[in-house]
């Protein structure tokens, strides 16, 4: 650790209680301020410790508060009961455990079991008394999780030298379990960090794509918050669900490839206009994937097992696959029932909600009433059967979450801009 801390690439000898450096790999590291004394002389720390002494002779833990004391320990709590000693040491979380093993009502062996299986007390150092030589009950001690042993009657050079043995010990171990999770912190706040950052982009690459045909650019907001209500209805853990919802918003990117003449069309398309239209499914995989390949669609489970980001792997599919539809009659391949990803199925219910309950160039919006009535009426043609029925569970948190996220008129529309929900 003293290496560690003074840059890697050196060798330390530890001298007494102290490190000394033996050599340096470099100039570099040999520049770095000289903390080694600092960590691992433990002289300060392990007087303060707390220590709990558990014997049921008042003599045995006098003495060893009197040891320890002369040498400048000055927190103990004693225990001559050993009923007692479990729920003391649980209340007063000690550095250090000294414990008799044989004491009346409650032995140590019981006590140091009871320890051990507990989290807050399963790493907690005990060093155990005995008065017998026994080596049976020494080993069980050992298998139970003891530290170290001292024998009765105690012996002050050898107490002190124990103790601080296993306090030193104790330090290094807490400094190692800090640093690792000092470590853990900053890597989580560095996944969470790039994770926001990776959504940011997500988020954008799908209004750029919306706003072509929605100036707001709420409605992929709307479609991933209503795939991330269903998902999280089916019981989908809440990384998928926050996977879902971002990756439901990239469902209409392929629309950058789509003439704006198309998109705006007032009118009725003709066939070969909506063919374009249909393309975008196609388009979207593409952008988000690269080359458009149906067996990746086809093996969706076995396609998420590939080294690309789960976001991204969702999104593709989703944009290939939200206007399939459940009896095989959608597009673009026809797939059919769970043949369709289950985000595709998903997002088709969330997608034709939103596309019905808002304005749109060529529509008015519908009532909400209406618009449940109409996916309803879609249940096992358009709409998985059972992706419905957890859209329609959820009718109150998507109205209001329609409601948060609706449309603000845009003056720049040429079309009119009704509200017709209430």
């Amino acid at each position: 650790y003293a290496a560690k801390q003074n840059g890697r690439n050196c060798s330390y000898q530890q001298v007494g209680s102290t490190c000394v450096p033996v050599s340096k790999g470099s100039a570099q590291t040999s520049s770095v301020r000289d903390t080694s004394t600092a960590f691992v002389d433990s002289s300060k720390p392990v007087r303060t410790a707390k220590i709990i002494i558990v014997d049921d002779e008042p003599a045995t833990t006098s003495l060893a508060r009197k040891y320890l004391r002369d040498d400048g320990f000055s927190s103990f709590v004693i225990i001559n009961n050993s009923v007692e000693a479990f729920a003391v040491i649980e209340r007063e979380s000690p550095d250090l455990i000294l414990l008799d093993l044989r004491m009346p009502d409650v032995d140590g062996l019981e006590i140091l079991k009871r320890l051990r299986a507990e989290y807050k007390t399963k790493r907690t150092p005990v060093i155990v008394f005995t008065a017998t030589r026994d080596m049976e009950d020494k080993v069980e001690a050992l298998n139970l999780g003891a530290n170290d042993f001292l024998e009765k009657p105690l012996h002050a050079r050898e107490l002190l030298a124990r103790v601080h043995n296993t306090l030193m010990a104790k330090a290094h171990i807490d400094l190692l379990a800090n640093y690792s999770s000092r470590l853990e912190y900053e890597v989580q706040l560095r996944t969470t960090a790039l994770t926001a950052s990776r959504r940011e982009a997500v988020q954008c690459l799908a209004r750029a794509a919306e706003m072509r045909d929605d100036i707001t650019g709420r409605h992929v907001l709307r479609v991933g918050r209503f795939a991330a209500i269903i998902a999280r209805e089916l019981g989908f853990s809440e990384e998928r669900v926050n996977c879902v919802e971002h990756a439901a918003q990239l469902h209409d990117v392929g629309k950058i490839g789509v003439p704006d003449a198309i998109l705006h069309k007032p009118d009725r398309l003709t066939k070969e206009e909506y063919e374009i239209i249909k393309g975008h499914c196609i388009s979207g995989h593409n952008i988000i994937r690269g080359e458009f390949d149906p067996a990746v669609i086809a093996d969706a489970d076995e396609s998420l097992n590939e080294s690309v980001s789960p976001l991204m792997r969702v999104a593709s599919l989703v944009a290939a696959t939200h206007h399939e539809k459940w009896d095989g009659t959608g597009y673009p391949r026809g797939l059919k029932g769970e043949s369709i990803p289950i985000e595709g199925r998903i997002t088709a219910v969330a997608d034709v909600f939103d596309a019905l309950s808002t304005q749109r160039p060529y529509k008015t919006a519908i009532p909400f009433d209406e618009c449940f009535r109409i996916v309803e009426k879609s249940r096992g043609s358009h709409f998985d059967p059972t992706v419905l029925d957890a859209f329609l569970r959820c009718r109150s948190e998507i109205i209001q979450t329609a409601l948060d996220f609706a449309d603000t008129p845009s003056p720049t529309r040429t079309h009119a801009w009704i509200t017709t929900n209430g």
